[in-house]
């Protein structure tokens, strides 16, 4: 017998077997992960955005830059077209020397809260506890006196006049004279109470002391209004901080989805001159929402031309529809100025209302031909006019000249051979006329106009071409260009752009994009493990739309350094920023919508880059990627291998309403029912309930056959532990082999343990798709 042959066959068996055979060669390269975090991108690069500061009612604006050269400080006039620094470094470093007798770094000046006033007409900062001031048009600097610290305290809330101050103590409402030398407070409510409110903390029970409230003011300053919400017959959740000098307790109110007892909103106006409050007539659909999460502005909105009316957005509990709702602030008489109803649910995040000079017209967004667009209305309500045209999607709104009735206006998908997902910015006329492109360059767009309307900056950039700023007039016409991220020590480190992809999604046809991370040392001749890092929208995708060194790009980055392909892919129902079908694609299938399409692209990305390795496949995501990570792993179990799920929401039935009711649907049903009046007469009256259903992860424990690390924080009161618990008990009954980190006194963020968390995740996809264990128990975590 050939045993020679029979050992062979044996090897190349065990091998095959053996998705480790290749990758045993393969060593984790933690020395480029650290190189390349966040923290060190960050310090190589500088300044990645500039930021401009336009100086209140003119054409002039400054700003701070940060590159190899240092920090500078930079002074335009635009309608000059002069750009200078605003002051000489060398110069200012000498005299900052010879006020304090000691030597300044003129490349790196700390020149704390630098602004300028706009009162005094000067720039001020201070060095130590000592206020200079700095005249720009004479180039002067002035030492002033020690800084007496006018600190605001964190519960008052100012009336833009500086007149009032308002307040809460023990859940009811207070005003004060800021010109009173007694400090008299004037109490303006007396039903306040723990859960029903007028304090931000409505569940406040540890002190008599002022606390912040909920009042905004309007811009006259002559009334205040609250949004008070009564959440008294809500249902408590809890969580624990174990690290305390004793272990200690946190109560809060939680809106699960298809709960009974609902939280209430009302919104009650305070005139100043009175004291006197009205209570709006708000009042038609049984739970409704008055503005509220995700709405833009809050869906509450204000006039700086009058103080007798404002503006609700209400949306019922389906959230299909919304009225546009126009309130009287003295009697608190409201009327319905018009209606909108969209199916599965109006999107909200997108929302829009545009309040013109007081009310006399309304811009108003709607997605009623399924893309984003923006219509003028009368202030009788009336549609006068659709003011943008075109199959592409209008996202916010950046500017609005009431004199020249014109918008400035984000929006995506109307350029050809771009990505869909990158923001532009237009131009369009209030009557629809002379709609223009104005950001002209093939990136991801930001914006900043100045109050005349004359100018703006843009920030424009792609994960692969990094950000360059140009200051152009209101037309779109170029003055010059301002900034551009310096990569030099970047490059000198190694550093290798991100690759923007394009994939399609599991229908064959639907466009995916995404972005891919390699390794700096990254050889084509290799393979290597593929990771995917997903969230599933609905209201963002996971990859970066401009060039980023920091947040979850970051990530991505460092990861890929220790020996991956890292990618994260957008997937149908992922965005708001694309047509109606495509942000509502998951509604209905909360849990299984997003993983097919991931699947699909990772294997049409392996099936053209033979690099890829197909067979060894993590996943990772943070909350609803943590949820989508650990949904993929145990729904398609022979594909992914590693996942690492941080903060999941993996049960949705007991995730907040404004997610889980939002994007996976909610059922009302109307009633009518026999209850007993006071005087115990049976009468009979209509009651709506209303019902969730949602798939979890924990109903797939069974499949697991890869591995699998849970994360999250013990305080989370956002995506409640219990997510993971669930997860956990259902793993544990099913004998499954898992892992489980729980950080203590963590919220939804991980806070002071990113850094140990980041190391971890390295380590768990070495350990498992590279088969490398680094020798030892300890990190290498940044001071």
């Amino acid at each position: 017998m050939n045993y020679r042959y029979i050992l062979v066959v044996l090897i190349t068996a065990a091998m095959a077997f053996n998705p480790f055979s290749e990758a045993e060669a393969q060593t984790a390269n933690f020395e480029l992960a650290e190189r390349f975090t966040a923290n060190n991108m960050q310090k190589m690069t500088g300044s990645t955005f500039l930021n401009a500061r336009w100086i209140e009612d003119e054409d002039r604006f400054w700003y701070q830059w940060e590159d190899n050269d240092g920090k500078r400080w930079i002074y335009v006039d635009a309608a000059s077209q002069r750009i200078r620094p605003l002051f000489d470094r060398d110069e200012m470093a000498a005299q900052l020397s010879e006020e304090f007798s000691r030597g300044f770094d003129a490349k790196n000046l700390d020149l704390k809260d630098f602004d300028w006033d706009t009162d005094r007409g000067f720039f001020t900062f201070h060095v130590d506890s000592i206020e200079f001031k700095f005249h720009i048009d004479r180039d002067e600097l002035v030492k002033g006196d020690s800084l007496k610290y006018e600190e605001r305290e964190p519960w008052a809330t100012y009336s833009p006049d500086s007149s009032y101050i308002a307040f809460a103590r023990e859940h009811d409402l207070y005003v004060m004279r800021t010109d009173d030398p007694d400090s008299t407070e004037i109490r303006l409510t007396d039903d306040g109470e723990r859960w029903y409110s007028f304090q931000s903390d409505h569940g406040d029970t540890t002190t008599t002391e002022k606390l912040r409230s909920r009042a905004t003011w309007f811009e006259d300053s002559s009334k205040l209004y609250v949004k008070r919400q009564d959440w008294r017959d809500v249902d408590e959740l809890w969580v624990i901080n174990n690290v305390a000098e004793r272990p200690e307790l946190e109560t809060y109110k939680y809106n699960i989805p298809g709960d009974d007892n609902h939280y209430q909103d009302e919104i009650l106006v305070f005139d100043m001159e009175t004291k006197d409050h009205v209570r709006l007539d708000t009042d038609k659909w049984p739970d409704q929402s008055l503005g509220g999460v995700y709405f833009s502005g809050g869906g509450i909105y204000l006039s700086d031309d009058t103080s007798d009316y404002m503006w609700i957005l209400r949306r019922n509990r389906t959230w299909d529809k919304v009225d546009v709702v126009k309130a009287n602030t003295t009697t608190g008489e409201t009327e319905v100025l018009w209606s909108e109803e969209s199916k599965p649910y109006f999107n909200v995040m997108n929302s829009y209302l545009g309040v013109i000079n007081g009310g006399e017209e309304y811009i108003w967004w709607s997605e009623r031909t399924g893309w984003g667009q923006l219509y003028r209305y009368s202030s009788e309500g009336e549609l006068v006019n659709r003011i943008t045209e075109g199959h592409f999607m209008v996202g916010s709104v950046a500017a609005i000249d009431t004199t020249a009735q014109t918008i400035y206006f984000e929006g995506f998908g109307n350029e050809e051979d771009r990505n869909p997902f990158h923001s532009h910015y237009y131009k369009v006329e209030f009557d629809g006329s002379g709609q223009e492109l104005v950001t002209p360059e093939n990136g991801n767009h930001s914006f900043s106009m100045s109050d005349t309307r004359n100018y703006f900056v843009h920030n424009f950039s792609r994960p692969d071409q990094p950000t360059r700023s140009v200051l152009r007039d209101n037309r779109g016409r170029e003055i010059f260009a301002l900034e551009e991220v310096d990569l030099t020590k970047m490059k000198e480190a190694g550093y290798n752009l991100p690759e923007e992809i394009t994939v399609k999604a599991a229908d064959g046809y639907t466009d995916i994009y995404g972005v891919m991370w390699k390794p700096a040392d990254f050889d084509p001749d290799k393979t290597y493990p593929i990771i995917s890092y997903v969230y599933p929208g609905p209201q963002v995708e996971p990859y970066p739309r401009g060039f980023s060194v920091g947040g979850t790009a970051a990530r991505a980055h460092s990861l890929s350094q220790v020996g991956f392909v890292v990618v994260a892919l957008g997937n149908r129902g992922g965005s708001p920023l694309r047509e109606k079908w495509y942000h509502n694609y998951g509604y209905g299938n909360l849990r299984d919508y997003a993983v097919a399409d991931n699947r699909y692209g990772i294997e049409q990305l392996a099936a053209t880059r033979d690099y890829i390795d197909i067979d060894r496949v993590g996943i990772y995501g943070h909350s609803g990627g943590g949820f989508m990570s650990t949904a993929a792993l145990l729904s398609h179990p022979d594909f992914y291998k590693v996942a690492v799920s941080s903060a999941g929401n993996h049960e949705n039935d007991i995730y907040n309403i404004w997610w889980s009711e939002f994007h996976h649907g909610v059922e009302a049903q109307t009633d009518s029912v026999t209850v007993e009046t006071e005087d115990g007469e049976e009468v009979k009256e209509e009651r709506t309930t209303f019902s969730s259903s949602i798939p979890g992860n924990a109903e797939l424990a069974d499949n697991l056959q890869g591995r699998l690390l849970l994360v999250h924080g013990e305080m989370d009161n956002n995506v409640h532990p219990a997510h993971t618990y669930r997860v956990a008990d259902a793993l544990i009954r099913a004998g499954k082999r898992f892992d489980m980190m729980i950080f203590p006194e963590m919220r939804h963020g991980f806070g002071r343990y990113n850094a140990y968390f980041e190391r971890l995740l390295w380590d768990y996809f070495a350990d498992h798709l590279l088969n490398y264990r680094a020798e030892g128990v300890d990190y290498n975590l940044p001071d």
